[in-house]
């Protein structure tokens, strides 16, 4: 960061750039090293034996809690309340070790270390989100809830998530820069360029946060700072060069090893990269062959998947013809591949809102696919093949309470009639399988086919 230190190596240092850097210096170490007994907590309950990516993921995304954890609804402002404290204990640091400091003329040695730790934390951190999206896992492809609801019924983020999930080869493409910035950062005579890369691409991440109200734009302004902490080395030397097309004198400080752990470095450095970048993009290819974290993995009704019409509906006994308004009748119903059913109703809902990337290995906690939709009520269901019952519990966690029990049966291959109590009410539904054809699915064959629907 020559911004802080623009004469060569082992020259001395103005005395504001020992200021900035004791700051800065202070600052990115907390930020970057977990101090957090909570993390270690966290690593200490990881089963070693059957490792997960997202172990590893959890891992890669730490950042200091002084005050509140992250949720699936965001970082939110205590966030910034944490590098305002952070800030804080860093100038308090900085005036002490001024004080104690006096009589020191450059700081190129301490300089190397505190950029090795950041290009490390930040490698780690973007190489994290680069193999979930290389391996379209963050954004699926859209469930057939997802494409039978209503455009004006999705928040923005789930908007902006759908709309990543059917190009799954545009994700993974941007999945593949992240992977290439943070590899680069990984090695000093790289780290200039993928510290470019971080701070443009992570900057449009942060932007898209902010349009369409997801809620990690203080994480991406988080890997932000660590990229322009590590750019700033360059800084004054790039613009030189390459603004004002004057030559500069490269920076040609190297340090020495000469402790025996220090020579054996690339042992360590060799560990870290199969354990962060191989072993995890191992873990996240195996979990996109066999469990896309976003929907759940229990297998629904057999040969049930699909839209189906109301083609019937009964409240305590009395029909009720389909309206464009009533708030009672069913309208359609979708039974996943997995245990989901959901069914498309005029009730108005409390939206279930997650906005951060969060990874469950429970059912249960997987709530994709109904966060951030209304029209929609979701329902997890186990299913009694004995007594012919489905036991329904309501997905969005605004609903705890909302459970059904129902009975089914199946005439024929194309219907199934459910009946059962729903709160005081009993209901009795005849479902009628579409064979319903997509856009999106059609269109897949190029576009100089004809489409047919």
């Amino acid at each position: 960061m020559n911004a802080l230190k623009g004469s060569l190596p082992n020259d001395e240092w103005k005395g504001y750039e020992k200021w900035a850097f004791r700051i800065f210096a202070i600052y990115f170490f907390i930020q970057a090293v977990p101090l957090d007994w909570k993390y270690y907590r966290n690593i200490f309950s990881i089963n070693w034996l059957h490792l997960r990516f997202s172990n590893i993921f959890y891992i890669s995304r730490y950042t200091p809690q002084l005050f509140t954890q992250p949720s699936s609804t965001g970082w939110g402002i205590s966030t910034y309340t944490d590098w305002l404290a952070i800030l804080g204990i860093a100038i308090i640091g900085a005036v002490i070790w001024s004080y104690r400091d006096k009589n020191v003329k450059e700081y190129d040695r301490l300089y190397y270390w505190i950029r090795v730790i950041v290009r490390y934390r930040l490698a780690i951190g973007i190489i994290a989100y680069g193999f979930i999206k290389f391996f379209p896992l963050q954004s699926p492809y859209p469930s057939i809830s997802n494409l039978n609801t209503h455009y004006g019924e999705f928040s923005r983020w789930k908007l902006f998530s759908l709309s990543l999930g059917i190009v799954p080869n545009y994700e993974a493409f941007l999945g593949l820069v992240e992977i290439l910035a943070g590899s680069l950062l990984l090695f000093r005579k790289t780290s200039t360029i993928g510290a470019l890369m971080v701070a443009v691409f992570t900057g449009n991440v942060f932007m898209s946060n902010l349009a369409y109200e997801g809620g990690e734009a203080s994480y991406s302004l988080y890997l932000i700072s660590l990229g322009l902490f590590l750019l700033a080395f360059d800084a004054i030397r790039l613009f030189v060069l390459i603004g004002l097309e004057k030559p500069v004198q490269p920076n040609r400080f190297k340090i020495v090893f000469s402790q025996s752990w220090q020579r054996n470095r690339l042992v360590l450095k060799t560990l870290f990269i199969f354990f962060f970048v191989f072993l995890y993009g191992y873990k996240t290819w195996s979990a996109y062959r066999h469990d896309i974290y976003q929907f759940p993995q229990t297998s629904g009704l057999k040969n049930a998947a699909g839209l189906y019409d109301v083609s019937e509906f009964k409240v305590n006994s009395s029909t009720l013809a389909y309206s464009a308004t009533d708030t009672s009748r069913w309208k359609n119903v979708v039974f996943e591949k997995w245990a989901t059913l959901s069914i498309g109703t005029n009730k108005a809902l409390k939206i279930d809102s997650a906005v951060t990337e969060e990874i469950n290995d429970k059912d249960a906690d997987r709530s994709y696919e109904e966060a951030g939709s209304i029209g929609r009520q979701y329902y997890s269901y186990k299913v009694d093949e004995v007594n012919h019952r489905l036991i329904l519990q309501n997905k969005n966690h605004n609903y705890p309470g909302d459970k059904l029990v129902l009975n089914y049966t199946r005439p024929d291959n194309s219907k199934l009639i459910l009946s059962g109590v729903d709160g005081r009410d009993t209901v009795y539904a005849v479902l009628s399988r579409i064979n319903k054809r997509y856009l999106l699915e059609e269109a897949a064959s190029g576009r100089n086919k004809a489409i047919k629907l």
